[in-house]
C-alpha cells in the first residue's frame, strides 16, 4: 500500500497499553502532573519498545510497565485513548477496535466502571470511528474481575462509538484457553460478541479450545499452522484471524518468519486481516505493516483489498459503518 492510498486502513487489533509511544507518554505525563523516569527520548524509547532484536517475551511484557501508570486516572484513561486514535488517523487509518483490560486501570482507586467510561469519553474526542474490546484477563485468582469485565462489556454493549465486544488476553501458555470455555459460554448467552487471543504463545490445542466456545474472530492464530485440522476448521466456520506480524517476530511466536502464514493463509480462503498489535512497544504502524508484507512476501494489491475488506466485514461495528468501510476501501482500490 503507497502512502497516497493508504487512507483506508483498518486496525482490528491494537492494544491500548501497547500502543503509547514517546509522545503520548510525555503529554499524558504534563496532563497529569507525574514524573517521568526520565526526560530523554532515548531513553524514553528504550523504556517503552523494543529493539528489532526483541530477546525475550519478558522484555516485551516489560514495556506495559510506563504506560499502565499513566492511565490510573480518568483523565489519564480519556486522553490515552484519543492520543493513539489521533497517531492511528495520521497514518491513514479510517476505523480502529482498541481493546484494554479494565482490571488494570483500578490501582489508583478508579473503578472497572469508571475504566470503561474514561474511555468511551477518549472515544468521542477521537478523529476516526472507533470501538472498545475490553478484555477479560487469564490468570489466578481473578475470575471476579474478569466477570464483572463481562458484566460490563454487556452493560455498555452497542453497535458503534462504544464497547462492542470482549477479548481473552495474557499468559497463553501459563492458563489454557480451555479454562475459559465457561466465561464464553456465559457471555455467548447474554449476546456479547467476542474474540479470543490464542495460538500465539501456546500452540494449536489452543486454537482449537477457541474455536470451541464459538468465536467469529481469533486474536494471532498464527501456530494453528503446526495442525493442518484446525486450519481446516479455522476456514470451514468462516473465523477471521487477526494476525499480527511484526507482534509474532518479535515475541518469537513463530521460529522462521519466511514460513510466516498470513497470505498462504489468505490464498486459501482463511479470512485474515493485518493489525498493529502494539505499535508502542513494536515502533510500527499499519502501514508500515503493509509495506513489511510488501517488501518480505511480494503483497499483491489484489491481496491488500482482501485484507481491508476482510476487516471491514469483521468489524465489531453497525452494518451502517461496515459498508462504509467497504465503499472506502473499494474507491481507494478502485483509483489505482
Amino acid at each position: 500500500m503507497n502512502r497516497e492510498n493508504s487512507g483506508c486502513l483498518i486496525d482490528l487489533h491494537a492494544h491500548l497499553d501497547g500502543s503509547v509511544t514517546v509522545d503520548i507518554a510525555k503529554k499524558l505525563a504534563a496532563l497529569q502532573n507525574i514524573a517521568l523516569p526520565t526526560d530523554k527520548d532515548d531513553e524514553l524509547l528504550a523504556l517503552l519498545s523494543v529493539p528489532e532484536s526483541c530477546e525475550s517475551l519478558n522484555d516485551f511484557l516489560q514495556c506495559f510497565d510506563l504506560p499502565g501508570k499513566l492511565m490510573q486516572t480518568l483523565e489519564g484513561l480519556k486522553n490515552a485513548v484519543t492520543l493513539v486514535l489521533e497517531n492511528m488517523a495520521a497514518d491513514g487509518v479510517i476505523y480502529a477496535e482498541l481493546r484494554f483490560a479494565p482490571q488494570f486501570h483500578t490501582l489508583d482507586g478508579m473503578t472497572q466502571e469508571e475504566a470503561v467510561q474514561a474511555a468511551i469519553a477518549g472515544l468521542k474526542d477521537a478523529p476516526i470511528p472507533a470501538n472498545l474490546i475490553l478484555c477479560c484477563m487469564r490468570g489466578e485468582g481473578n475470575e471476579k474481575e474478569n466477570e464483572e469485565t463481562m458484566m460490563l462489556a454487556k452493560q455498555y454493549l452497542v453497535e458503534d462509538h462504544g464497547v462492542t465486544a470482549m477479548d481473552l488476553a495474557g499468559a497463553e501458555a501459563l492458563f489454557p484457553t480451555e479454562k475459559y470455555l465457561g466465561l464464553f459460554e456465559k457471555a455467548k448467552a447474554m449476546g456479547i460478541p467476542f474474540t479470543v487471543h490464542a495460538g500465539e504463545a501456546a500452540g494449536p490445542e489452543s486454537v482449537r479450545a477457541a474455536i470451541q466456545t464459538g468465536t467469529k474472530r481469533i486474536g494471532h492464530g498464527v501456530r494453528s499452522t503446526e495442525d493442518e485440522s484446525v486450519v481446516e476448521q479455522i476456514r470451514d466456520r468462516g473465523i477471521t484471524l487477526e494476525m499480527c506480524p511484526t507482534s509474532n517476530r518479535q515475541t518469537h511466536a513463530i521460529p522462521d518468519m519466511k514460513q510466516y502464514p498470513l497470505i498462504p493463509f489468505l490464498e486459501s480462503g482463511i479470512r485474515v486481516t493485518l493489525n498493529t498489535d502494539d505499535m508502542g512497544i513494536e515502533r510500527t504502524c499499519l502501514s508500515k505493516e503493509f509495506e513489511y508484507l510488501r517488501r518480505e512476501f511480494g503483497l499483491t494489491k489484489a491481496q491488500e483489498k482482501k485484507l481491508l475488506l476482510n476487516a471491514a466485514d469483521a468489524a465489531f461495528a453497525s452494518e451502517e459503518t461496515k459498508e462504509m468501510l467497504r465503499e472506502k476501501i473499494l474507491a481507494v482500490y478502485a483509483a489505482d
